[in-house]
């Protein structure tokens, strides 16, 4: 099999990060960009869906698809729901002091990962997918006959993993639309623009900021469901998703949404084709590079405007 077909399948396997990428450090833009708070426990909000994303899915029982179904509506709305009760009882509590707030989130972490070893143990356990078929896909190729299509063989990807894709696509749209189209969107916009100016007309500042929380932490989880049939739900696993997340928004421009999602898919897209073709590690090297020269050259990200 020529060189074409591997790029195609390493491509494909980016996408399937950048999806899940994105939809993680979404989340993580969304709470920087309201809030102005760095939440070092994202990466542990992620874990917490997984987790009981696996714990919905054997409770339920029966067919694959009806535990998934369920998680994938349970896990989300109770992880937002903690990190909303978070945001309530200790950043509302200080006042959302940058500082006091990234000591507070790091203590969360620790907090959320140590109660989930006590609970759900150190194993690695998995979550059946729903439907996972394997699709065998097709190359073209110029010969002397002409371009013919073929099926080469070891080119193939699963309708869940496309799926993943889709439901990512379609997540990130919603918020989208939510941020530009609704009233929700419009407080947290006027929030974000001048929390004082929207103090004064009347707008529940702290009730927004815990919604915000609540989202940002709920994006997470579910980008977890979605991740979790193709990997295990792991007590230490959102050490990663923390650490690309915290990549793709400083890239793309703290609070930035738009810039969030291109520079996912830039990750996402480059991560699975190095990693394919040379290590993971390297990948994560030159992700860490260029963050490095982001911050020399364009020091608001690709996305982001200079303060005022």
């Amino acid at each position: 099999m020529e060189l074409g077909p591997y790029i195609l399948l390493a491509s494909l396997e980016g996408a399937v990060t950048a999806a899940v990428l994105a939809l993680t450090a979404v989340g993580l833009s969304l709470v920087f960009g309201v809030m102005r708070v760095v939440n070092i426990a994202h990466g542990e909000f992620f874990m917490l869906g997984a987790v009981i994303a696996w714990w919905v899915a054997n409770s339920i029982g029966g067919p694959p698809a009806m535990g998934f179904a369920a998680a994938l509506v349970i896990a989300p709305l109770a992880v937002g729901a903690i990190a909303a009760a978070a945001d309530m009882t200790i950043l509302k509590r200080l006042e959302y002091d940058p500082e006091r707030t990234i000591v507070a989130t790091i203590g969360l972490l620790y907090i959320l990962q140590q109660l989930t070893l006590m609970t759900y143990g150190p194993e690695a356990r998995p979550v059946e997918a729903p439907f996972n078929q394997r699709l065998a896909l097709p190359w073209i190729e110029r010969t002397e006959a002409g371009w013919e299509m073929y099926y080469p063989w070891g080119l193939s990807t699963t309708t869940y993993k496309l799926a993943v894709i889709g439901a990512a696509a379609a997540v990130l749209g919603g918020v989208w639309a939510m941020m530009a189209r609704t009233r929700i969107g419009l407080l947290m916009r006027a929030t974000q623009a001048d929390r004082d100016m929207a103090l004064a007309f009347g707008i529940p500042v702290e009730k927004v900021y815990a919604l915000v929380f609540g989202i940002g932490a709920g994006l997470a989880a579910l980008a977890a469901v979605l991740i979790v049939p193709i990997q295990q739900a792991h007590y230490l696993m959102g050490a990663d998703p923390l650490l690309l997340s915290f990549i793709v928004v400083i890239i793309g421009g703290l609070g930035s949404l738009p810039g969030t999602v291109v520079a996912a898919i830039l990750i996402g897209l480059s991560d699975g084709i190095i990693s394919v073709f040379f290590s993971p590690t390297l990948a994560k090297i030159l992700a860490t590079l260029l963050v490095g020269l982001v911050l020399v050259f364009r020091p608001n990200g690709l996305f982001g405007t200079r303060a005022p």
